[in-house]
């Protein structure tokens, strides 16, 4: 091999490494995933590998070009501009497509997600006991102490903690279900991982969080051995009463809320909102970060004030935020987008043999983790945060990986030798 040749195969293996620090370090730190993320992506330009997307390339393309209308006919450009450098983050799915190569650097991964995330649960329950102890010498109501002071990991707030968490929960979910890896030795290393997630995500008392992982639990359960769905009911009543009385207490903050405390009338405010900003601004919305600044102007005349407490900077809803902050067809590209990754995976997997492997697991969990990112989305701008995002989308080109090599293997693809482009003969 030439000097040039060695030197370009040196860069292609760096942005590899360095595509997949990037992803795994999101649960750690944002800034240095960042700065991993953009080194990643120098390298994979220098190399002179061809950059590819997984084929979703429409629906992403509508959503950023009606972000960038959004933001050009909003009168406030400067004031949009965070949202329009948040889609540097878009950049993971580039690297992360563009330099895995096989379902054992996916696998690789996951199991970094699972380690790290792991890692940070236990700091989590640390800051849970900490908080509980200091509630006590107070003299404070734990309940109402805790809402404001909740366990936020390695992350600057527990909405990011715990979407990450889920993310982790549901992989590892999928791994120990259909995963051979869950038959050997290190099986009792992955329960007891487990566990410390599942701890950490119920001591977040984020209840949107709560709803999603249960229900992709579900999922995952049916998907495994239907009939322990039935044991379903027995599980949660036994989660409801080991657990302390904070997890209770939230819980039953669903259906009985504390005035001034639990956030239900305050979600309720914002979505009113937010439909008053769609009535008004059905196409374009009202542009990047105006949500937050116009809010009071389209608050219902009927809402009494002062408003119930709680953070009115956005509309607590993907699907409601972006309709508002970006037009209904923004939003709706958005939901073509999740959608379409959630029916690729799943389209893959019913190719897929019976037993267990590491291309079902990893599939899997992509749609587990679609699902979920989707049923939470229904309570909180959760694709508006930056950590949540970047380990979404790495989890999505990972999921495209593994699709591409059931389908190569299956021969309904056809790899390019230099993993480049690839075509599709039929699918």
């Amino acid at each position: 091999m030439s000097r040039d040749g060695v030197f370009q195969a040196s860069l292609e293996k760096a942005a590899f490494w360095l595509s997949g620090a990037a992803a795994a370090s999101i649960i750690i730190s944002i800034a240095v995933s960042q700065i991993l993320l953009a080194l990643a992506f120098a390298a994979l330009l220098m190399s002179g590998e061809k950059l590819r997307l997984p084929p979703i390339r429409l629906p992403l393309a509508l959503f950023i070009t009606g972000t960038l209308l959004s933001l050009a006919f909003s009168g406030e450009i400067t004031a949009g501009f965070p949202q329009i450098r948040k889609l540097f983050v878009f950049l993971m799915l580039v690297v992360t497509y563009s330099t895995f190569r096989d379902v054992a650097n996916v696998r690789g991964l996951v199991l970094w997600w699972i380690a790290l995330g792991t890692v940070a649960a236990a700091r989590g329950i640390m800051q849970f006991a900490h908080t509980v102890r200091e509630a006590h010498l107070l003299g404070k109501d734990l309940y109402e102490y805790y809402l404001t002071r909740r366990i936020t990991g390695f992350m600057g707030h527990w909405m990011t903690f715990s979407g990450e968490l889920m993310i982790v929960t549901i992989f590892l979910t999928a791994l120990l279900f259909f995963s051979p890896l869950a038959r050997r030795k290190v099986l009792w290393l992955f329960l007891l991982s487990m566990v410390l997630l599942l701890v950490a995500l119920l001591f977040s008392l984020t209840r949107s969080v709560w709803l999603a992982t249960g229900f992709v639990g579900l999922y995952l359960i049916w998907s495994w051995r239907r009939w322990l769905v039935l044991a379903a009911p027995a599980l949660f009543l036994a989660v409801a009463l080991l657990s302390p009385a904070a997890v209770r207490t939230r819980f039953v903050s669903i259906f009985y809320p504390r005035q001034q405390i639990d956030s239900n009338q305050h979600r309720i405010v914002c979505w009113r909102t937010g439909w008053e900003m769609v009535r008004a601004h059905p196409w374009l919305g009202l542009g990047p970060e105006q949500v937050g600044i116009q809010f009071n102007r389209y608050v219902p005349k009927d809402i009494p004030r002062p408003l119930p407490r709680g953070f009115y900077g956005h509309l607590h809803s993907i699907y409601v935020h972006y309709a508002a902050e970006r037009g209904v067809p923004t939003m709706l590209a958005l939901v073509w987008f999740l959608v379409k990754i959630l029916v690729d995976f799943l389209r893959v997997l019913s190719k897929l043999p019976t037993g267990r492997s590491d291309e079902k697991f990893l599939l899997y969990g992509g749609a587990g983790v679609v699902i979920g990112v989707m049923v939470a989305g229904l309570f909180e701008l959760n694709l508006g945060d930056s950590e949540v995002l970047t380990l979404f989308l790495a989890v999505i080109a990972c999921g495209y990986v593994v699709r591409d090599r059931v389908l190569e293997t299956a021969g309904v693809l056809t790899p390019h030798p230099l993993r480049s482009d690839a075509s599709l003969r039929n699918l």
